[in-house]
């Protein structure tokens, strides 16, 4: 029996904090409203949580521009920081540097189900009745220590659930969609969100940025080492089985950008990683994909002008991390595997009466 459709994160009984609750700014931009890819104009986030205890915690995630299609592309650009992955779509999308269809994450062996349909979703779509030739673009982490990967429960009315419920607003966070089963940095991850508003071109514009964590290494916060053991949350040690890595990075913004520029902007959302302490080991899939909401034909920015989105994109990423890590709970998955969330009060930032030194 398939397990029944569950939209919502779980819940842990009192709301866990985000990073900035906490007293965790990162950097000096200001966020938007909601401080999530959401706050991007036009840009939609939706969630299919997949359980069926203790064997599946799985799910996808969409990320929906609103004006992305097949006879309307939106300037996008893809860095691979490690290519141990399978990311469907991505040859098209750097050869051509457009986008045609939402971004979609889930985990490693349901990415193709997924991909095929998002494709019968967008052909229904009016207007696309003689599209011939359509891109599907879906990122995945192997959600694997947690979940029965082999069993690829993700199927089609998941994936359609996801993009018909996709919304503005707050962006459910942690172990939900495609962040239900992932690890990271030794503790229990997810979805993460975040964004800024630079101003840039003269402009004031909105990056946001959405994370699917799940890779290895040992956490950082604010520069601050925090491991299982000094967190009071279980002994040190490998997390995952060092190929289960991976890390999918989704970009917006609404500067006007080339595909060009926007594989800088991708590139700079991988290299925030380290800031968290992010190993890029043989095994994990690290990957970024940006994409504008404004469609190609007006001149894009001065290069000259990219430094306050580069630095918008460095600091949305790593607090989205922190975010991911925040909002997920303790998790106990397929083979009896426990997976600890990383306890609120070890990431506290001075402001919050946390210890600015940290334990290592």
């Amino acid at each position: 029996m398939e397990p029944p459709l569950d939209l919502k994160p779980p819940s842990s009984g009192t709301p866990r904090p985000r990073a900035r609750d906490l007293g965790l700014v990162v950097g000096p931009g200001v966020p938007g409203q909601h401080n999530a890819i959401t706050d991007v104009p036009g840009v939609r986030v939706g969630h299919t949580t997949v359980r069926r205890p203790p064997d599946v915690h799985s799910g996808v995630t969409a990320v929906v521009p609103d004006l992305v299609g097949p006879h309307t592309p939106l300037p996008a650009g893809v860095f691979s920081g490690n290519g141990y992955g399978k990311l469907v779509g991505t040859t098209q999308l750097a050869e051509l540097g457009a986008l045609e269809t939402p971004v979609l994450l889930t985990s490693t062996l349901s990415a193709f189900r997924v991909a095929d349909a998002l494709v019968g979703w967008m052909l229904e779509r009016p207007g696309y009745e003689e599209v011939r030739s359509l891109n599907p673009v879906v990122g995945e982490c192997n959600d694997g220590l947690l979940s029965d990967v082999r069993a690829r429960p993700v199927r089609e009315e998941h994936v359609r659930a996801a993009l018909d419920t996709a919304a503005g607003g707050p962006v459910a966070e942690g172990c939900v969609g495609a962040g239900t089963g992932t690890v990271a940095l030794g503790f229990k991850a997810g979805v993460g969100t975040s964004s800024r508003t630079p101003e840039a071109g003269g402009r004031r514009r909105t990056v946001g940025v959405l994370v699917q964590a799940n890779f290895g290494g040992t956490l950082r916060v604010l520069g601050r080492t925090v491991t299982p053991r000094s967190a009071g949350a279980g002994p040190d040690g490998p997390a995952s089985a060092p190929d289960t890595g991976s890390c999918m990075i989704v970009v917006a913004t609404d500067a006007p950008l080339d595909a060009r520029q926007l594989t800088r902007v991708a590139r700079r959302a991988v290299f925030a990683l380290a800031r968290t302490g992010a190993a890029y080991s043989h095994g994990s899939g690290d990957y970024a994909v940006a994409f504008t909401t404004r469609p190609a034909g007006g001149p894009p920015m001065a290069d000259t002008d990219l430094d306050p989105l580069f630095e918008a994109v460095l600091d949305a990423v790593e607090e989205a991390v922190l975010n991911s890590l925040l909002a997920a709970t303790t998790t106990t998955g397929i083979g009896g595997r426990t997976v600890a969330a990383v306890p609120a009060e070890s990431m506290a930032g001075p402001a919050a009466g946390g210890d600015p030194a940290g334990a290592a």
